[in-house]
């Protein structure tokens, strides 16, 4: 419904707001510089995105990947760096680099999701301490309302009542509590286009290329396994390829319009998605009009809004995104030693570091060695001499299981060398060769039964791995 879609978008927007200054603190940038960049971001990806209802804006991973550049080299450098990385992005895109999504295994994107609420929980600390007693009572009642109201009615979403009714109430009663207009000025202006004002040189490549290439690495990664997330939860499919090449355009955009780039926010998604229940690309064009109009328009009134409504909202957002079935104990006794390993190695990498690319890359990196480690250990070796027409004997040994470079080192060491009489099969009709590593382990082997003086006879290779054993045999360095 039409009324979903706007309302959403008007909560979304109201819990950017907060958000931007706070990553545009992170960025040591002016507050402007990111909620003009969550504006351009929101309604640039609501008609270039693959992803529909999705939220993109300026975010957290982003700031800290800037950040150095805005902190050594100035603002013009940091835009001309956004500029750079959408061009990545879009680059990136079209190269089909959203494929690669098939890569990342359930217990990292587990891990993914449940580090995420870790973070987006942390990150409603600091308005909760050192403030006044005031703030934890309306958080409470925030956190009532929201978790109470769609019990009883579904027409206005639950965080957007919270917010209003905290607002009025902190209006009414002249409270004195910490509210958004404490996190930074709003701007009075509507964002201009912007050329940085940059050395069109080698050196400023030099400079940038590496920041550029980070920020497109995290804001892609970011985004994907957020869409991901979102096609889990709504049961719709969305265009990977589309959602990476649509946000290097917004970040491309967005940096004409000297904002800080930015890529999919899992919290304002999660609010727009399960909390407000929108589903189009409508919510998201209106998150990002919403928030320009409000915070150019009526910059004054939501100044006003009490940060414990926000924060109410937000950790509810974190409740609700953090998958507690994977963490019951019923759970974690099923659920393979290995699988459980690499979730909790992305969740604590990801908490520690607060990058969320960096926590993947991780569980991904555990997840393969973990696997390689198994499957190697499911290659076996059967010794079994027989007998020749000849009256000769033959030592045949039959290899069973996948052949690759976690595998095939140990290959070497399971020939009975000196005790096998002149004649060798290595029978590989069950198994696969799929790596250089094992040609050069069967090389090795061959070589080592031809300085004895015996011959080794490979049979039963399937089409590819002969082609491979063919194409490589004899051209490999021994080591």
């Amino acid at each position: 419904m039409l009324r979903t879609e706007v309302l959403a978008g008007l909560v979304v927007a109201l819990a950017l707001i907060p958000e931007a200054i706070s990553f545009s603190i992170i960025a040591g940038v002016d507050p402007r510089v990111g909620l003009f960049a969550s504006f351009t971001m929101a309604v640039s990806i609501a008609f270039l995105g693959g992803r529909p209802a999705m939220i993109s804006a300026a975010t957290g991973a982003i700031a800290l990947v800037v950040a150095p550049v805005a902190r050594n080299y100035g603002l013009d450098f940091l835009i001309a760096t956004v500029l750079l990385g959408g061009v990545l992005q879009v680059v990136l895109g079209l190269v089909g680099v959203a494929r690669l999504m098939r890569f990342i295994p359930r217990s990292v994107m587990v891990g993914f999701v449940n580090a995420l609420a870790i973070l987006i929980f942390m990150a409603q600390v600091p308005h909760l301490v050192d403030v006044p007693w005031l703030v934890y009572p309306m958080v409470a009642v925030g956190i009532a309302v929201i978790v109470a109201l769609p019990r009883v009615t579904t027409v206005v979403p639950a965080p957007l009542v919270a917010i209003v009714a905290l607002t009025g109430f902190t209006l009414l009663a002249a409270l004195s509590v910490p509210d958004v207009g404490d996190e930074g000025e709003l701007p009075d202006s509507l964002p201009g286009l912007l050329l940085p004002d940059v050395p069109w040189t080698l050196e400023t490549l030099r400079i940038i290329a590496p920041y550029a290439l980070a920020m497109a690495l995290v804001g892609l990664l970011e985004s994907l396994l957020t869409a991901k997330l979102v096609d889990d939860i709504t049961d719709t499919h969305s265009d990977k390829t589309r959602e990476a090449w649509g946000q290097g355009a917004a970040n491309v955009i967005t940096g004409f319009f000297g904002g800080m780039g930015g890529c999919a926010m899992i919290g304002q998604t999660m609010i727009n998605v399960k909390a407000s229940g929108a589903r189009t690309r409508i919510s998201t064009f209106l998150a990002g009009v919403f928030l320009l109009v409000l915070v150019v328009g009526f910059g004054d009134v939501v100044a006003l809004i009490p940060m414990a409504a926000l924060v109410a909202v937000m950790i509810m957002v974190s409740v609700g995104t953090f998958d507690w079935h994977s963490v019951r104990p019923a759970t974690l006794r099923r659920m393979p030693k290995s699988e459980t390993v690499v979730m909790a190695s992305t969740v604590v990498v990801t908490v520690v570091s607060h990058n969320l690319a960096i926590g993947v890359g991780v569980g991904v990196l555990v997840a393969m060695t973990l696997f390689a480690r198994r499957v190697a250990h499911l290659t076996e070796t059967h010794r079994e001499v027989v007998a020749n027409r000849d009256g000769t004997t033959s030592a045949v040994y039959r290899v069973t299981g996948e052949l690759f470079f976690a595998s095939s080192n140990d290959l070497y060491t399971q020939f009975e060398y000196a005790d096998d009489p002149d004649h060798v099969v290595i029978d590989l009709s069950a198994s696969h060769v799929w790596d250089a590593s094992t040609v050069a382990s069967l090389d090795a082997i061959t070589t080592k039964y031809e300085r004895k003086a015996k011959t080794v006879e490979i049979v039963g290779l399937n089409a590819s791995s002969a082609e491979r054993h063919e194409r490589l045999s004899g051209s490999l360095p021994a080591h």
